[in-house]
């Protein structure tokens, strides 16, 4: 009987040896994650992305160019115009005004010409008879040549003054599409006041400030490639139109604009864009390598960076010794430890350890 109870006793504790077992085998490893990069040539990655603004490529500030009170405004946000649309007018009490006067001035200015120039006729027909003298033909002549100038200067003022009149007129300048409204219908006016912005033009730009450090790797037809945050998984193309010689006080920057090479009606003005400029295509010294600053490390022995070694499944980094050069504006320049397609981890160097195995992210 004692036999068959330490027999069942050691059947019991087998079976939970071997299940403890079981589970410890079921554990996973923690496998620290590592971002890392290839190693390159000097401006071989010289990539920078910029935040920049959308907006059509010819933006019209609308406004009356006389002052007084909005009586008619046919302009709503999104609506699309035709030139010679009319938008809006104002009362132009002063300027109808002005303008009846000088009509009253030119029938004067008229009258008087055509009596000079009776009284002209008389005079030369009585001097050619002899019945006249010469003083006072040179004096009708003269009082005609007055006469005719008021004529003119009266009919050039009716213009001047119809012109006030259709001061206060909006027409449509160019077509397009109304982006803002700042006045309503009864508001008073002041000649050269913003009412309204008018989006013309067929193309799209993007309008970005650029630092010093890289303005003179951005030239005129540069390709960029530019893609919205609202138009997600589409990159456009696009080409630098304008490049400011002098950097913009406010922001520091120099201002930039790009146009966009293949536009579509899902990219409106104001939309926020990132626009991609590729400085390494022509600067690309194939003997000398760089890694970021940050990648490198330093102890007791010198510089070191971690390489990946893969092998099947696995992933560890190895520390290796290098030797570094200059700093450049990509990073540390390498002289010695280090060749071209390898890779480095870029992050988190303060808790790797030599033969650490992890995983790529």
């Amino acid at each position: 009987m004692k036999f068959i109870l330490k027999l069942s006793l050691f059947s019991i504790l087998s079976g939970l040896l071997l299940s403890c077992g079981g589970e410890q085998k079921k554990e996973e490893k923690f496998l620290r994650p590592v971002k890392f990069q290839e190693v390159g040539f000097l401006g071989g990655e010289r990539v920078r992305t910029f935040s920049g603004t959308a907006r059509t490529d010819k933006i019209i500030n609308l406004s009356f160019r006389s002052a007084g009170i909005i009586t008619q405004f046919d302009m709503k946000l999104g609506q699309k115009v035709k030139k010679g649309q009319l938008l809006g007018k104002l009362d132009n009490v002063q300027s109808r005004l002005a303008y009846e006067q000088s009509i009253t001035q030119l029938n004067s200015a008229a009258s008087q010409m055509n009596t000079s120039k009776l009284n002209l006729n008389r005079i030369r027909s009585l001097y050619e008879k002899g019945s006249t003298s010469l003083s006072d033909f040179e004096a009708a002549k003269n009082s005609f040549k007055n006469a005719e100038e008021s004529y003119k200067s009266a009919k050039r003022g009716v213009e001047i003054q119809q012109d006030q009149i259709n001061y206060g007129y909006i027409y449509a300048p160019e077509d397009g599409i109304i982006a803002s409204i700042s006045a309503e219908v009864d508001e008073n006016i002041q000649a050269g006041s913003s009412v309204a912005i008018l989006n013309s033009g067929t193309d799209m730009e993007i309008s970005l400030g650029l630092p010093e450090s890289v303005i003179n790797g951005v030239q005129e037809g540069m390709e960029v490639a530019v893609d919205f945050t609202s138009i997600p998984d589409q990159t456009f193309k696009a080409k630098v139109t304008e490049v400011a010689p002098a950097v913009d006080a406010n922001t520091a920057t120099y201002p930039v604009r790009v146009t966009v090479v293949n536009p579509s009606d899902a990219i409106k003005s104001g939309m926020a864009a990132n626009v991609a400029f590729d400085f390494g295509n022509h600067e690309i010294d194939e003997n000398r390598l760089v890694v970021p600053a940050h990648a490198v490390g330093e102890d007791s022995n010198g510089r070191f960076v971690f390489l990946i070694e893969e092998d099947g499944a696995t992933t560890k980094v190895r520390k290796q010794e290098v030797v570094i050069g200059s700093l450049a504006s990509d990073g540390f320049e390498i002289t010695s430890g280090l060749s071209k397609g390898q890779k480095i981890a870029t992050a988190g160097l303060q808790t790797l350890l030599d033969g650490q195995e992890v995983r790529l992210q």
